[in-house]
């Protein structure tokens, strides 16, 4: 498939169920084509961009090895989208990854992160908590930063201290996820 191939399979993309899972199959049936996939989803800006994002998020929760397969180039594109369409996704990619790492069961998640892919999963989280961005990416941030909190142990006192801060500015989705990850550290 051709990067012109690539971009017209992005635009035909919409919210209908069926052309999402069109599209997502080229995907999944051609792992080869993730690394180009990335390459869109990071350069920042734009309706591509964002919808890349958005199929990445399909593909990991279908097939989180073609994710593995590429986690250097997710875990430093990552923190190059801009675009709260784009940051929604990866932000929730990151939390299905650190669910699966500190998960009890061995998985192969826990095998193909390295402490260096984690480092850059906590700035990035601590960037989306902290910075302009919706509900949805700062719930994420905050699953995967508690989590996190488990292998740094700084990252806790940092986490509570933003929640508590931030949590009168927040909407009630916000105070929500803040409440629930708070009550972990009591």
């Amino acid at each position: 498939m051709t990067k012109a191939e690539l971009f017209k399979a992005l635009n035909y993309v919409n919210a209908t169920r069926d052309k999402r899972l069109e599209v997502i199959r080229i995907f999944l049936d051609n792992p080869h084509l993730i690394p180009p996939l990335m390459a869109i989803a990071f350069e920042g800006k734009g309706k591509f961009s964002s919808k890349a994002c958005w199929i990445l998020e399909f593909v990991a929760k279908k097939d989180m090895g073609l994710i593995l397969e590429n986690i250097d180039d997710f875990v430093f594109g990552m923190s190059k989208v801009q675009l709260d369409s784009s940051v929604r996704p990866i932000a929730k990619i990151c939390e299905i990854l650190m669910k699966a790492y500190f998960s009890k069961s061995v998985n192969e998640v826990q095998n193909s992160i390295k402490e260096n892919h984690l480092e850059k999963i906590t700035t990035s989280c601590f960037d989306w908590l902290i910075g302009e961005h919706k509900v949805a990416a700062k719930a994420y941030s905050m699953t995967c930063l508690y989590l996190l909190g488990k292998k740094f142990d700084w990252i806790h006192s940092e986490l509570q201290l933003v929640l508590e801060q931030n949590y009168h500015l927040g909407s009630a989705a916000y105070k929500a996820r803040a409440k629930q990850i708070l009550t972990l550290f009591n």
